[in-house]
Formats: C-alpha cells, structure tokens, sequence
C-alpha cells in the first residue's frame, strides 16, 4: 500500500495558490518534503491530516481518503506542527496527556503514555515544569513527544528544528534519527533546511511555489553531473605538462587549483582511462580521479532553476548532515 497517493490536489487562500495540481504516489518510509519558505509544504500537510480540504483533486494517506477521513487518520498520524502552540498555565505532563486525549485515547492511557514519551525525548525531569519555563529546545521535544504520544503509524514533523542554535538543532537531529531506527515508523520531514533532509530521509519532494518540481529517492536525484571529474596529479619533471594534455584532447577546465588539481569536464564519449593514458604518455602521475556527484542542495538549485535564495535554503553543513 502506497504511503500517500493524491492527484491534481491544488488549495488557494483568496487569490493566492498555495499548492497547484499536486499529484505524488510515495512509498513508506523516512520522506523530506523540501522547498522555500512559501513554497506550499505546511498547506500540503494540513491536508495530508485532513485538517484542510483541497479545492480540488483527492487522494488517500494510509489508504483513507484525505477528505473524508479525518478521524480514522487522527489516530494513526502524529503531528508536529512548526508553531509552538503552547498553553502557558499547563505543565509538561499535562501538555502531552491533553494531546493523547485529542487524539482519541482513553484519558488514563494518555496520561501513562505522556510520562513514558517525556522520558524518551529526554524531558523526564521537567515534566512538571509549567510550559512558559521551557527553552526552545525543550519545546521542541516536548511538541515530539506529544505527536508520538498515541504511538501512531506515520509522523509529519513541520520544521522540528525551526528556532534551534547548531547544537539543539543537530541534538533534534539525533533524537529523530534514533527514533526512526528504534520504530521503524514513516516519517515526513517538511523543512527549507537541506541539511535535515540529508541526514534523515530516504525519498524527497522538492515543491516550488506550490508546485511539485521533483520526487523521488534519495539515490534517484543524486546523480553523475554529466562528464564532470575532479581530478589531481603530479606534473612531469620536464616535457609537456598534463594539463597541456589535457586541453590538447578536448578537456575543458572548470576550476583551478594552486596545486595541480582542477575540476574538469571531459568531451562526450569520453572514457575514465583516457586520463591514465595521457598521463602515462607525458609521464605524469595521476593521485586522485573521482566523478563529481550532486548534493541535495545542488539538486536543489538546479530542479528550482537557482530560484531558492541563501536565506531561505540552508545547505548541508558538516556537522548536522554528517553527523560529525
């Protein structure tokens, strides 16, 4: 059974389109819905939990019907939405029980469960503590632990790390991917940070003004930049130089290096050993070949035709999207 499968889904506020003939078929499992702030991933959710109708189209999210289901899907999708949605004069404990009985459960299961999410977030000590006293991060946990609270089937976390410093945010970070490894639930992430979606999940959604652009696994829209290499080595003590070789054959230079090294894009038909060749006939000596791959922020730029802007798209940095 597909996760979501929707078609021709399009939702306006007035004479703003916010999502525009959105059709995604996706299987379950860890999903990164990406795109600009604006770009229409919060509406998409909303309608995906059946809190928004669309004006058009339909579909189903865990084989209900996402405008005519709402109650079946109240109980088997966590939500985490990106406002913090507090109620000050509340404890943590409470906070969460409330939302275990807004999804349905039996006030007493809730209650049990709240202490055990609290604990698993790691809010265990401050589950008596009134809301108004909790950090940014901690109020990110705690919205977590009340979208896990019912133990449901799929999650959608709207920017779980919105308003979180490097260290909170790569805390989160962890926290979900445990999560997801222990549970094995679907998850899907909507963020404008590339970096969480890298680190976490296995197929993405790029949406663009409302628009789906690009769908698919990880794997799928990483791809080869077409005869592009990054390449080393060590020049001859005397004769024609590589690099010489290199342009007398076609090789165009893309960026240069003090060291010789350089990024290359080789003509069509080219094959990797031809490298060798021209270094084994002027005597050079090749130290590192590789082809150059894309990243999820590349993707990006190039499925949105380098519309995103470095204020609203955070690329991978080492840290969170390496976990280092």
């Amino acid at each position: 059974m597909q996760l979501v499968d929707i078609h021709d889904v399009s939702r306006s506020y007035g004479p703003i389109k916010a999502l525009k003939h959105v059709t995604l078929s996706l299987e379950p499992g860890t999903i990164g819905l990406v795109g600009n702030n604006g770009a229409g991933k919060s509406t998409l959710l909303k309608i995906l939990l059946g809190l928004l109708e669309p004006d058009t189209g339909g579909g189903t999210i865990l084989g209900f019907d996402i405008c005519r289901a709402a109650r079946d899907l109240r109980g088997r999708i966590g939500y985490m939405p990106e406002a913090a949605a507090m109620v000050p004069i509340l404890k943590g404990v409470e906070y969460v029980t409330l939302s275990g009985d807004l999804y349905g459960m039996p006030h007493r299961d809730a209650k049990r469960r709240a202490h055990e999410v609290l604990n698993y977030v790691g809010l265990g000590e401050l589950r008596y503590r009134r809301l108004e006293e909790y950090s940014a991060g901690n109020v990110q946990r705690l919205k977590l632990a009340a979208a896990l609270v019912h133990d449901p089937q799929l999650l959608l976390l709207d920017e779980p790390t919105n308003g979180l410093d490097p260290a909170g945010r790569h805390s989160m970070l962890r926290l979900i991917d445990d999560l997801i490894a222990e549970t094995g639930k679907s998850l899907i992430l909507c963020t404008h940070l590339l970096g969480d979606i890298e680190r976490l999940c296995e197929q993405v959604v790029v949406i663009d003004r409302g628009t789906v652009i690009r769908s698919g696994t990880m794997a799928d829209l990483r791809q080869r930049i077409a005869n592009r290499y990054e390449l080393a080595w060590q020049e001859p003590e005397q004769g024609p130089g590589y690099r010489e070789a290199l342009a007398a054959a076609g090789v165009q230079f893309t960026s240069e290096f003090d060291e010789p090294q350089a990024t290359v894009v080789v003509p069509d038909h080219w094959s990797s050993r031809r490298f060798f060749e021209l270094a084994r006939d002027v005597g050079a000596i090749i130290t590192r070949l590789k082809p150059e791959e894309e990243d999820l922020a590349r993707v990006f730029f190039r499925v949105t035709d380098g519309s995103a802007t470095t204020s609203t798209v955070d690329p991978p940095t080492q840290d969170v999207a390496h976990g280092n």
